[in-house]
């Protein structure tokens, strides 16, 4: 073992540092077929009303509005796809469907539930306000109108509203390719046969999980040997296709912990330590830049070594790598949701570190109360799995009672 050189720095603290130094990554236009979960990296501006035309809100009978109230004469049928062709005479109306133009000479629909028809002519009820039962040009979207903010988030609705303006691709901001892999002579293969002293790699499968999740496309590397060249070449060869590397376990300060050595090699390492429970070996690096005395060729990536154990592991993901990856998508909200819940339990502090505590959610009434998933162990990852939030309990010696109302961060609702 040997005495950790970083300084404890505090969570809130690293958590600033490593949205500092996570960049935005670039643009592409994508079909929208393929934009669901994308990120717009431009503002999208209406470049024509919409409807662009006068169309019916209903089934019936476009007519003067000044006609209500007599017998007309039916001089043809607007269909959506088929409009009518010509003006509406004075004295007449024409049948409309849902979504077919207005034609010209008529102000108004009247819905076929109301109309009287015998042959070829219509009664229409009176009085008939000019301007009933249609869409006008424009209603929904000017021209300049901002449909949709940069940073927005592409579902349904979204890329529903970009077809309707006739964009059949968008400017979406690129996704990260993360490179992953975990450490550890003790590790093997899910599904293989632990030896002794060995443990299956559940870590690399949870972040896999966690990654997608964010966003990421992910480039799975394996589990890394324990052996420091061979380890640098596997990172190296691996960031030639990669915007961030992320790491499970080899950050702490045994003499087979290699990973922050390594990215002290490759860069500069701008957390070393944290002031969190669980987490407190979370590193952060970004690799790549001057003043390496050989700058790599890849240009510059970030890396993220998170702790080997697996609950320390997810939720320094959900505190510092998460956030991140939002950034490089351009999202405009990085963080998790967060909601007022009571505590149905008394929460104990950490001396000296904040401590993310994991909790299940029910409702009583109009309010939430948080339970403890039970013991808080680093190592416990039943404690994470059905958890619904995580609450914040600062460092000290006062703990929060239970009753209190505290702030959550939402992983999930019940």
């Amino acid at each position: 073992m040997r005495a950790s050189a970083y300084p404890l720095i505090d969570a809130d603290e690293a958590a600033v540092l490593v949205l500092q130094h996570t960049p935005v990554l670039g643009v592409e236009n994508v079909s929208i077929s393929q934009c669901a979960g994308r990120v717009l990296a431009e503002d999208l501006v209406a470049e024509a009303p919409l409807p662009a035309f006068p169309s019916s809100a209903v089934d019936g009978f476009a007519l003067r509005a000044s006609d209500a109230g007599k017998t007309l004469r039916v001089v043809g049928e607007s269909a959506a796809g088929r409009p009518f062709q010509g003006a509406i005479p004075p004295g007449s109306a024409a049948r409309i469907l849902t979504g077919g133009v207005l034609p010209e000479g008529a102000d108004s629909v009247v819905m076929v539930e109301d109309v009287q028809l015998s042959g070829d002519t219509v009664t229409v009820p009176g009085p008939l306000k000019a301007g009933a039962n249609f869409h006008k040009v424009g209603d929904d979207l000017k021209p300049g109108d901002r449909i949709l903010a940069a940073g927005t988030q592409l579902g349904a609705a979204e890329i529903g509203v970009a077809a309707a303006t006739g964009r059949a691709s968008l400017p979406v901001r690129r996704r990260p390719r993360v490179a992953l892999m975990s450490t550890g002579d003790e590790l093997v293969e899910v599904g293989n046969r632990p030896g002794p002293g060995q443990i299956p790699d559940s870590n690399r499968w949870a972040l896999l999980a966690a990654l997608r999740e964010a966003g990421a496309e992910v480039n799975v590397l394996g589990i890394a040997p324990d052996e420091a060249e061979p380890l640098r070449a596997l990172v190296v060869d691996a960031l030639g296709d990669a915007d961030a590397l992320v790491t499970s376990g080899g950050v702490s300060v045994g003499t087979h912990d290699l990973v922050k050595p390594l990215l002290e090699s490759l860069g500069t390492v701008h957390v070393g330590r944290v002031k969190l429970k669980p987490g407190k070996p979370f590193t952060f690096a970004t690799l790549g830049h001057a003043p390496l005395p050989d700058p790599l060729p890849w240009g510059e990536r970030v890396a993220f070594g998170l702790p080997g154990f697996p609950v320390s592991s997810l939720v320094t993901f959900e505190v510092f790598v998460r956030p991140a990856l939002r950034k490089m998508q351009g999202f405009a909200q990085l963080h998790r949701p967060t909601l007022p819940v009571r505590l149905g339990y008394d929460a104990r502090p950490t001396a000296d570190r904040t401590e993310y505590q994991r909790v299940t959610l029910r409702r009583d009434g109009l309010e939430l109360i948080a339970e403890t998933t039970g013991s808080q162990s680093s190592s416990r990852l039943m404690s994470l799995a059905g958890a619904h939030a995580l609450v914040k309990v600062p460092a000290g010696d006062q703990g929060i009672i239970a009753g209190s109302i505290v702030e959550a961060m939402i992983l999930s609702l019940p």
